[in-house]
């Protein structure tokens, strides 16, 4: 299948339909998702070249789901929300969407942001070859699923831990500041809190590490922050 694929994430289905008829008179493939658990299956399952994203979900606030995606997916997102205040727009830029349309919209609009993200996106290489699952020594990560193996053996991470974990695949290895980890975890509010990294970074290391005293891959960089070493990403 050559066509566009497109991802919408939509819990009201009479707006799903509508983008739906719109897009596939354009020639494109769409593929629907009523839930941010779905989309984000559907995303890796899928893999589509744009995804279409509500901030309003019944199990969780879109931009939650864009900073998920975000450390595995490089495909376009554009949010369609019906939010029109600009911190709301600011912050879904930020969690990591690519544009911001207000509801209610217009077709040629709409077709027109699609497009000019598309043009964009093919700029960017590899950018199909995303997957949500990594590893780094014994571990495995499911980005998509949440859930985490070591040695074939699932591991329970708390959602803090798994924030934590993420934001460390999201670095690429590259060396990641305190502030930034505290932002990416916990929030602005509280990146004067580094005592918050070093008891979860002890607890992630005895979770995963096979010597926490000793650990190979979850690294302190002394007075800077922490880095992810050895980190796979599996096709």
């Amino acid at each position: 299948m050559n066509k566009t694929q497109i991802l919408i994430v939509e819990d009201e289905s009479n707006i799903r339909r509508f983008v739906r008829i719109a897009l596939e008179q354009e020639g494109m493939f769409v593929v629907e998702a009523s839930t941010l658990a779905q989309a984000r299956m559907d995303a890796a399952t899928r893999r589509p070249d744009l995804m279409i994203v509500d901030l309003g979900l019944p199990d969780g606030d879109g931009k939650d789901l864009i900073h998920d995606l975000r450390a595995w997916v490089y495909s376009p997102i554009l949010v369609l929300s019906a939010r029109d205040r600009e911190e709301e727009k600011v912050a879904a830029l930020n969690a990591g969407a690519d544009d911001y349309l207000v509801k209610p919209f217009g077709v040629p609009e709409l077709l027109a942001r699609i497009r000019a993200l598309l043009r964009r996106s093919q700029l960017v290489p590899n950018a199909q070859t995303a997957s949500s699952l990594v590893r780094f020594g014994g571990v495995r990560v499911d980005l998509a699923s949440h859930e985490v193996f070591r040695d074939g053996e699932a591991i329970h991470l708390t959602p803090i831990e798994f924030r934590l974990l993420t934001a460390l695949i999201r670095g690429h290895g590259k060396v990641l500041t305190h502030q930034h980890l505290l932002h990416e975890t916990w929030g602005a509010a509280y990146c004067d809190r580094p005592h918050y990294l070093r008891v979860y970074m002890m607890q992630l290391r005895q979770k995963l590490e096979e010597d926490a005293a000793q650990p190979k891959y979850l690294l302190t960089e002394l007075q800077v922050g922490y880095r992810l070493a050895g980190l796979e990403v599996e096709e």
